[in-house]
Parts: C-alpha cells; structure tokens; sequence
C-alpha cells in the first residue's frame, strides 16, 4: 500500500509539471534524503533528470532513497553540505533543502541548524556558480515570525525575536536568503527562494524528537495515547500536501524568467491545532485524549499564506484536500 500511494504521488506531480522538462538536467539535491528531497528525487529522475543526492542524515533517512540506488541516473554521497563539496561534473540546478525543521529540535541542535542554513547556503550557492546552474533555496514561512499581517504575503518583512529559541532556524533561512540575492546582484546568479509553510505527507517522520505535528497526532492517535497540543490548541496552522509543495518547488526551479523570485507555496486554508487533533481522532477512529502541555517561547498565534503570487508567476495552487492527505499518511504508515 505504502508504495502505491507514493507512485499515485508521484505520478499527481509528473501530470501537474507536464509543462516542464528537466531531460539531461544534473540536479544537485541537499538534504535528497529527506521528507521533501526524496520526493524530489523521485519525481525529477522520472522527468529525465540525472540527481545527486547529498545528505548527512541528521533529519533525513537513507531508506526514503534506498530504492533509487540501483538507478543510473541517481547518485548518493554522504555529505553535510556545511563543509564544502565539488561534484565530479558540473550541474545545471541546485536546489538547497539540507537542515533540521522541527520545532523540538531547535534547543538540541541550535548550531547545526544555523551552519546549515549560513555556511551551507553559501556551500550550495558557490557550486552553483562554478557551474553556472540555476539555485533554489527553500525558506521557511517561520521567517515571517508572529506575523501581525493575514494572510502573509511574501512584502510582509517578518517579527522574529533573535535571541528566542526559534531564532536558530528563523534567522539562519533569513541570512540565507540574503546570501542568495547576494549572490544575485553580485554573480548573476539565477537564484528562487521559496517560502515553505506546513508541508507534510509519506516519508515525514513521526519519532519524537522530530515531532512535526501532523505525524505525531496520527501517531499517537493510532496508538490510542492522549495527542500532545502545546497551549490551548487555538494557534493556527496551513496544512500543504507533499504533492502540491513539490509540485510548486519544481514549477518554481523549472519555469524560465523568474530569477530573483521569492513566493510562498503553501494551503491558504487556515486551520487550528486543536481542530486538527479532533479531526486526526475522528478519522482514525481513535480513543486518544487531548493532552495540554505550556506552549513553547516565541510560538506564532497564525500562519497562513497568502498564495495570489504562486497563482500569478507559477499557476500553482493546491489541489489535495487535508482528509485525503490524512488517509495517505494512515495508509503508509
């Protein structure tokens, strides 16, 4: 069933790109073998595209590219792109996703999270400009802080505490994306920044120091345990399935002319985290409390895109409602 779901996925961002070729393309994937780098992986070769997959594990996992290893059009290195890496050959798109992204990881690994997102990002720019590729840097809708403007346009210039626990991811995908227009003005480098907001899918892990929400609701949901909701559950959050963030991300690396963009790419729906866990409950059919625990520093109150951008540069927008999201990742897991 897991593998029928991706390969619906997979097939879904194929028939959304068609307009798209990446034949013959060397692409360079950090962080390949993560949640979204894999699917990228995956969804790139089968568009002709020849991948290199760099990744250090520390939130990826090798078996979500385990089966790509017998394919000649991909290549995996162990690599942790904060330390400097040359490609045996030159590439034609880097596309930079390498560092930790959840919340609960920001206490324990502050430092690795910021060099991935400083040194990494200069790592990931400066193969791009020894070989003259294009460069997509994947920035977060966490640089917008607690956002006082709804929806969040990509204008809004953010409301970060620098010196918060946050501020580790917040400030280095800041910092990073002014490394990208840097190199923009000042190499010419063809350079997008895509915005991320709450992606999630097959492949997201659910352990409990990774914790993204939605996997860890379904998680304990389906063991019957109490779904940890920090605070009252009021704060919101936009829920994007992995098809529709890839297909933006490779709609956005793909399209000719929009050098310099930064766009947002996610679910303009907004949806509160205590509406998500009785909705989690509902569907799995489970006899899961809810459990409160004080919500952590710095936790934005709202987050939702505002898309009308992706819609005009990319024609995107997203097209899987949150219930068949939820019923995939049930049906993988």
């Amino acid at each position: 069933m897991a593998s029928h779901i991706i390969e619906e996925g997979i097939e879904k961002i194929i028939n959304n790109t068609n307009d798209l070729s990446f034949d013959n393309k060397r692409v360079l994937i950090t962080g390949g073998s993560g949640f979204l780098g894999s699917w990228l992986c995956d969804a790139l070769i089968r568009k002709g595209a020849e991948v290199i997959c760099l990744d250090n594990y520390a939130s990826g996992r090798k078996e979500n590219t385990d089966h790509l290893l017998g394919d000649p059009s991909f290549t995996r290195v162990d690599h942790d792109i904060s330390i400097p890496y040359i490609p045996e050959k030159p590439v034609d798109l880097v596309m930079h996703l390498a560092s930790r992204a959840s919340p609960l990881e920001f206490t324990d690994y502050p430092i690795q999270i910021l060099k991935s997102n400083t040194i990494g990002t200069m790592n990931a720019l400066g193969i791009a400009k020894n070989s003259g590729a294009r460069f997509l840097f994947t920035s977060t809708s966490e640089i917008y802080g607690e956002a006082q403007v709804f929806p969040t346009p990509e204008t809004y210039r953010g409301n970060v505490n620098t010196l918060g626990i946050r501020g580790c991811y917040d400030e280095a995908k800041r910092a990073g994306e002014a490394f990208c227009m840097a190199y923009h003005r000042q190499h010419h480098l063809d350079v997008r920044i895509v915005r991320i907001f709450n992606t999630y899918g097959p492949r997201m892990r659910s352990d409990g120091l990774y914790g993204r929400v939605i996997p860890r609701f379904l998680d304990q949901a389906q063991k019957n345990q109490p779904i940890t909701i920090f605070g009252d559950g009021s704060q919101t959050r936009s829920f994007c399935y992995v098809t529709d963030q890839v297909t933006g991300l490779l709609k956005l690396a793909g399209y000719d002319g929009i050098d310099g963009s930064v766009i947002n790419i996610g679910n303009p729906l907004e949806m509160s985290v205590l509406s998500l866990a009785e909705k989690i409950i509902e569907i799995t059919e489970s006899q899961s409390s809810i459990s409160y625990h004080p919500l952590p520093p710095d936790d934005p109150s709202r987050r939702f895109p505002d898309i009308s951008k992706a819609a005009e540069v990319l024609k995107w927008k997203p097209q899987i409602s949150l219930d068949y999201g939820l019923r995939a990742m049930i049906a993988v897991s």
